[in-house]
């Protein structure tokens, strides 16, 4: 994970910056909170053994074997890599009330996480594609 510099260098860049770094989708999902369609990710139905990790900062978020198939359209895990590399805030928006999820690192809007998850954890993290990056095992 980054150090405390870095973190400081992502959560101070300002809307021009975050947007001339991400694609147009990308900016608005993660630093204005929107939302990817379903089935439209890259990773959605992605199940190569791997690291997730935060498109606007590269901190690590999810292994591949917390990675399942919820069949709602976006990547679901039941666990982040370790904890404290996610910040869940209440989100009251569109009538609903669920909790979001956010990069620790950079505020990264990632989705969001609800307690109807398969495994033992009980947790889905329903999450934005374009939001992740991917870096493949070395085996």
């Amino acid at each position: 994970m980054n150090d405390e510099n870095d973190n400081r260098e992502y959560r101070t860049l300002s809307d021009l910056e975050w947007q001339q770094k991400l694609s147009p989708e990308a900016y608005q999902v993660c630093r204005q909170k929107g939302t990817e369609r379903p089935y439209s990710g890259q990773f959605d139905q992605h199940f190569e053994p791997g690291v997730y990790t935060c498109l606007c900062c590269g901190t690590e978020l999810f292994v591949s074997d917390s990675k399942f198939n919820a069949g709602c359209g976006w990547p679901s895990f039941d666990a982040e890599i370790t904890a404290g590399r996610i910040t869940e805030t209440k989100d009251v928006s569109h009538g609903m009330i669920r909790t979001e999820v956010t990069c620790q690192h950079c505020d990264a809007h990632l989705g969001h996480v609800f307690d109807d998850g398969p495994t033992s954890t009980g947790l889905r993290y329903c999450i934005n594609s374009v939001a992740l990056d991917f870096a493949k095992s070395k085996k």
